[in-house]
């Protein structure tokens, strides 16, 4: 069938070629290589005794000069040329110029090829592209065609045993798997399988391999598709193709069908900046009609993802639609060391290289947050010419993610090193002084990312709530880093500018929204508004007075005041410590939790090699 095709193609190819090759041969030259002169320039030419003869043919004079030179010119169809020459004084005859009238004689082959050739050659090609592309299934003729890629249940090599961490979410989803692989056991009770199921959760939880595997255990055909492949420029294309997905999907029942990003298209009628009824809404009419519309015995599940449910328009989480919502979270320490198994399966790891370790580093990381950190070590690795992965590579590849790659080709003063040094020694020390305060992790001086250092502090185990007395102790410890840089060098740097940032936003939701504010009292102040079009928050209502504005500004105030004080009150009893970790830290650059614990209570600190086995020694640069 394809040799038959292509033949079909070469004909019609040098069928063009031919008939390019006769119109260029032939027409083109003749049109081209005669010169061709105005009117007035032939009566001068004859006035000045330069022409032999003319040749009139209709409307086009040829020229015949005394030098034998061929030329062209034109006249009017009704102008006279013996006429024209006998004004001007010219003798026509024996005695002057040859003047020879011809009648006009016009070969249609000659005016086919002129005028006709080239229109057919360009409907040729015009019809050899219509042809091709219907022949090989260019999806430019086919926009209403949907565009989602269906996946065979029995080829699918995504099962629950490749979602790790999320185990409620599976559960939830199990019910849907026996649904598709045994309906009747549910209809004999007289239960009704949700129509559709909405996958909430942050970027990078799973969202996509979830659906993806609940196919794979169903065995059934999983058509995928993105939200923002509905819409095109043409309107009424979304309808169509969602009109087209699904009568694929019923003729392949029992089926899923997968939307991805689903808000693209589902957000809240009424929100288009153009007005209401766009092509947008169009598809989202269509996709309610056609999830009201299943049948109680056809066995299709539409299944969507998205991080935004609080933009989708009501009447798509309604029951008898998406009347189920798996929501899926950030995994706990648990779910990120089982993550983290999964994505080491093909890695080789040192016995030194404990998950366990890893995923108590990795607090508020998602799914593929923890294949990056996997992804990244084995790069390292492999730069530095290991055979196996060590837990030296993945801790590098945490602190790469959080904060960036190393950058120690940025060059700085050893002014700017000692003012980092105190500034990051500030941190960890208030840090470790407080109660309520994280733990810390690590403390570097290595410029990464955008930053000239960093303290990491981790939970000792993972949280949700958080009380007053933590918020408290965190805004102190964001601002010891500029009461250190006060303490030491009697001035502030810019250096503290996120740490300021960060310790405001927190003391004003402390205020305005956890009610956490002893002179306020518990009271939420404002009210935002967001723009669903924009899916952000776009301002905060105020409904308060102007008196009440100006005690929140005075508690906010306050409240950061009493954690600088704090701060400073620590650093100032304790500067001798706090004048040895900055030492440490400019001779060394870097400080781990166990060695900041050692050098605080007045033990020698250790190398780093005797912490973590097989690394490399304290503050040397990795390979390349």
């Amino acid at each position: 069938m394809d040799n038959k095709i292509l033949n079909k193609n070469i004909i019609w190819i040098l069928v063009i070629l031919g008939l390019s090759l006769i119109f260029f041969s032939v027409v083109w030259p003749q049109r081209q290589t005669v010169q061709e002169i105005p009117l007035s320039q032939v009566v001068q030419m004859a006035q000045e005794g330069k022409i032999q003869s003319i040749e009139v043919t209709g409307d086009e004079i040829t020229v015949i000069t005394k030098d034998s030179v061929s030329l062209k010119a034109y006249k009017e169809t009704s102008d006279s040329m013996t006429q024209i020459l006998t004004e001007q004084g010219i003798v026509i005859g024996s005695e002057g110029i040859q003047l020879t009238i011809q009648p006009e004689e016009s070969s249609i082959w000659m005016q086919l090829l002129i005028y006709v050739v080239p229109f057919l050659i360009m409907g040729f090609f015009i019809f050899y592209m219509f042809r091709g592309a219907r022949g090989a299934g260019n999806q430019v003729f086919n926009f209403s065609r949907s565009k989602a890629r269906m996946f065979s249940g029995s080829k699918s090599s995504v099962t629950f045993a490749d979602v790790a961490g999320v185990d409620e979410a599976k559960q939830e989803l199990q019910e849907v798997v026996e649904f598709l692989k045994q309906p009747g056991k549910f209809v004999a009770l007289g239960a009704r399988i949700p129509r559709g199921v909405l996958l909430v959760g942050p970027p990078g939880i799973g969202k996509t391999l979830l659906a993806k595997a609940v196919a794979g255990e169903a065995g059934v055909p999983f058509f995928s598709i993105s939200g923002s492949e509905f819409v095109e420029m043409f309107v009424g294309v979304g309808a169509s193709r969602v009109r087209d997905l699904f009568e694929q999907a019923k003729r392949s029942a029992p089926a899923i069908i997968f939307v991805d990003e689903i808000d693209a298209v589902g957000r809240h009628r009424g929100s288009g900046l153009g007005g209401s009824h766009d092509e947008r809404e169009q598809t989202l009419n269509q996709i309610l009609v056609e999830m009201d519309g299943f049948d109680s015995s056809t066995n299709v599940i539409v299944m969507a993802a998205t991080n935004r449910p609080d933009i989708l328009d009501p009447a798509l989480l309604r029951p008898g639609r998406f009347d189920r919502r798996v929501v899926l979270d950030l995994p706990d320490i648990t779910g990120r060391k089982q993550i983290l198994a999964v994505h080491a399966k093909g890695k080789p790891l040192e016995n030194e290289a404990d998950l366990e370790t890893i995923a108590k580093e990795t607090t508020g990381f998602s799914g593929a947050d923890l294949a990056n950190v996997l992804n990244e070590a084995a790069i390292l690795a492999a730069r530095r010419n290991k055979k196996k992965i060590g837990i030296s590579e993945l801790s590098e590849a945490v602190d790469r993610i959080i904060a960036g790659p190393e950058r120690r080709s940025r060059k700085i003063s050893t002014k700017e090193k000692d003012i980092t040094a105190y500034h990051e020694a500030g941190h960890a020390l208030v840090a470790h002084m407080l109660p309520n305060a994280d733990p810390v992790h690590k403390i570097t001086i290595v410029s990464r990312g955008m930053a000239l250092g960093y303290t990491m502090q981790l939970p000792t185990e993972d949280r949700y709530l958080t009380s007053r007395s933590q918020f408290k102790d965190k805004i102190a410890v964001l601002l010891a880093g500029r009461v250190a840089e006060d303490l030491q060098f009697n001035e502030f740097t810019n250096g503290s500018a996120h740490d300021l940032q960060v310790a405001t936003d927190i003391v004003h939701k402390m205020v305005t929204e956890y009610g956490m504010s002893e002179g306020l009292g518990p009271r939420i102040f404002g009210h935002k508004e967001d723009m669903i079009v924009l899916g952000r928050d776009i301002a905060t209502q105020r409904d308060y007075g102007d008196k009440v504005a100006d005690a929140i500004d005075e508690e906010v105030k306050k409240m950061i005041e009493d954690a600088e004080n704090t701060a400073r009150d620590i650093l100032t009893n304790n500067k001798e410590k706090l004048i040895q970790i900055a030492n440490y830290l400019i001779a060394n650059e870097t400080v781990e939790g166990e060695q900041l614990e050692k050098l605080l209570g007045g033990q020698a600190p250790v190398s780093q090699s005797e912490i973590i086995p097989g690394s490399p020694e304290l503050g040397a640069q990795p390979a390349s």
